[in-house]
């Protein structure tokens, strides 16, 4: 399902120098995998996951997402790879603000031509799935982080995804809304084997994981398969 090879990140910094903050990482999941990628702030675990879901492109190396060879592929081309195969929740919600929560959920079937009755009431159904059920036609400006985490959950739920990439999905809900949401996310892939990469500081989220890949400067520093 993914597949990443001596993949390098590096962007130009002051002095005509360079600065890089992904060196060579390489690793490979099959479909209905778990992985947790973590490490300190600034080891590069969010780039990684962008490049993964080929949300930037490389300095080096190479990423193979549900069977496509995305470097080779232009960004319209990356987009429809995107809206086919993945789900993804960011850690700052990317929200269309002009859009009900409903409206939200609905865009990825939107995009494919999908919508229609059927899609919405699937899409009110995950809703109430994370607990929104009554928030349908508010608007991200009306919604606490934690709901707009939410929101952006059952948008992610919405693709049926074959991989899901998350950045920090508990990061803004609260105790019993968290365990709710990693519930929600673990049994996506283990209901429907869909891959999950994900991204957290949570040591105990990590560890629910299949695989943990722990990076430091960049670099990966220890790779443990359960």
């Amino acid at each position: 399902m993914l597949k990443v090879e001596r993949l390098t990140k590096t962007y130009p910094s002051a002095g005509g120098r360079s600065l890089t903050v992904l060196r060579e990482v390489s690793f490979a999941l099959e479909p209905g995998a778990s992985l947790a990628i973590v490490g300190p702030s600034g080891s590069g675990k969010t780039t990684l996951l962008g490049l993964c879901a080929g949300l930037d492109q490389p300095s080096g190396g190479t990423v193979e997402l549900a069977g496509s060879s995305i470097g080779a592929l232009s960004e319209d081309e990356r987009a429809l790879v995107r809206n086919a195969h993945v789900g993804f929740v960011f850690q700052n919600f990317q929200l269309i603000p002009t859009l009900t929560a409903l409206e939200n959920v609905l865009v990825p079937v939107e995009l494919r031509g999908q919508g229609g009755a059927a899609a919405e009431e699937e899409a009110r159904g995950l809703l109430a799935r994370v607990g929104l059920g009554e928030r349908c036609d508010h608007y991200p400006v009306q919604l606490s982080g934690g709901e707009q985490q939410r929101v952006a959950l059952a948008r992610a739920f919405m693709n049926r995804p074959k991989i899901l990439f998350c950045d920090e999905p508990t990061g803004n809900l609260d105790g019993d809304t968290a365990h709710a949401m990693v519930e929600l996310i673990f049994g996506l892939n283990q209901e429907k084997q869909t891959t999950l990469v994900l991204v957290t500081h949570d040591l105990d989220l990590a560890q629910r994981c299949r695989r943990v890949l722990r990076l430091k400067g960049g670099a990966v520093v220890s790779d443990e398969l359960k």
